[in-house]
C-alpha cells in the first residue's frame, strides 16, 4: 500500500514540474509492454542538435546532431527506441515500456548564436508525462474503494481540526476580553478647597 502512495505522490509531483508550459503534450498513460511516440518540434528551424531528456535529473536518452545520420542513444533504450521524421521535427518512438520508464520527457534543441558567440539551448514542444501501468499489479476494486474512503476520512478529520482550532481561538479571545479589568491608578494629587480663603 505504501508503494502505491509513493508512486501516486511521485506522479503528481512530476506532473507539476513537467507540464507547466503551454507547449506541453499532457499526461500519457500506457500499459506495461506498450509503446509511446514523443513528437519533438523546434521553435526555430536552424537548430544544430536535438536531445530527449527524462526525469528530474535530466537524464539524456537521445542526442542527435543535424548533420549526423546516427543518433547517440542511452544504453537502456538502444533496442527500444526509433527515430522518424526529418530534423528538427522528429518523432521518437519507444516500445516495450516498463514501469521504470514512468516520468517526464521533453525535447531540447541547441544552436550556435552568432551575436553572443555562445551555444544556446531552448526547449522544444512535445513534452509528455509518461505513466506506465503494470496490469499484473493493479489493485482490486476493494483496495480502490479503501483508498477513496481513507482520503475522504483524512480530509474530514483535517477540516474538523482546522474548525476546532478557529473555535478555540474565538473562545479564548472572548474570555480574555471579559476578564480584563480597567486599571485603577493612584495619584498623589492633593485637592484643597480654596473658596473660603479667597476674601476681599
Amino acid at each position: 500500500m505504501c508503494a502505491v502512495w509513493l508512486k501516486l505522490v511521485t506522479i503528481l509531483c512530476l506532473s507539476c514540474t513537467a507540464l507547466t508550459g503551454p507547449e506541453s503534450g499532457g499526461v500519457v498513460w500506457r500499459d506495461f509492454g506498450g509503446s509511446v511516440t514523443i513528437q519533438c518540434r523546434s521553435p526555430e528551424q536552424d537548430q544544430e542538435s536535438l536531445s530527449l531528456k527524462k526525469g528530474l535529473g535530466e537524464d539524456e536518452i537521445l542526442f542527435k546532431e543535424s548533420n549526423s545520420e546516427k543518433p547517440t542513444i542511452s544504453s537502456e533504450f538502444t533496442s527500444r527506441l526509433e527515430l522518424h521524421g526529418v530534423f528538427p521535427s522528429m518523432d521518437i518512438f519507444i516500445k516495450n515500456l516498463t514501469s521504470a520508464d514512468t516520468g517526464p520527457y521533453w525535447c531540447t534543441y541547441t544552436k550556435f548564436d552568432q551575436m553572443t558567440s555562445q551555444r544556446v539551448t531552448m526547449k522544444g514542444t512535445g513534452s509528455v508525462l509518461l505513466v506506465v501501468t503494470d496490469t499484473m499489479k493493479q489493485c482490486d476494486p476493494e483496495n480502490k474503494n479503501l483508498v477513496l474512503v481513507s482520503v475522504v476520512i483524512s480530509a474530514a478529520v483535517l477540516l474538523g481540526i482546522i474548525m476546532g482550532f478557529f473555535i478555540w481561538i474565538i473562545l479564548k479571545t472572548k474570555t480574555l476580553r471579559s476578564t480584563v479589568k480597567p486599571r485603577h491608578t493612584t495619584t498623589n494629587d492633593v485637592y484643597e478647597d480654596m473658596r473660603g480663603t479667597l476674601r476681599r
